[in-house]
């Protein structure tokens, strides 16, 4: 069976808030920085993740993440109207908001299998 982009990221969401409730931080990024790889290429999917992740900072009182997350918020309708995105980046503060990362090779197949190759 084949699973779509929004199914796949609607799992990683909520993989997200599993973690986050039972206060797993490290577990609840992986999760998110996850949905953000899948959903990247999606404009819906690319904005919801930010929002997940910036509201994730707030929760913690991240500073960092904060700016990093609001940042990325005013980017990335420019990178998704232009189609110029950092492809495989996971969305952190930590990183570039600029630099392709490699996508971790379960994700390339749940993206290849959805058919939103990038």
């Amino acid at each position: 069976m084949t699973v779509t982009l929004e199914i796949a990221y609607a799992n990683e969401i909520a993989a997200y808030r599993d973690a986050r409730t039972a206060n797993e931080k490290q577990r609840a990024w992986h999760h998110l920085e996850r949905a953000h790889i899948l959903g990247q290429s999606r404009f819906g999917l690319h904005i919801h993740s930010h929002l997940q992740m910036l509201g994730f900072a707030v929760a913690l009182r991240d500073g960092r993440e904060i700016f990093g997350q609001l940042g990325r918020l005013a980017l990335a309708p420019l990178g998704n109207l232009t189609g110029r995105l950092p492809i495989g980046n996971t969305g952190r503060a930590h990183v570039s908001a600029f630099m392709p990362m490699e996508i971790p090779e379960e994700l390339q197949r749940q993206i290849k299998d959805a058919g939103a190759e990038n």
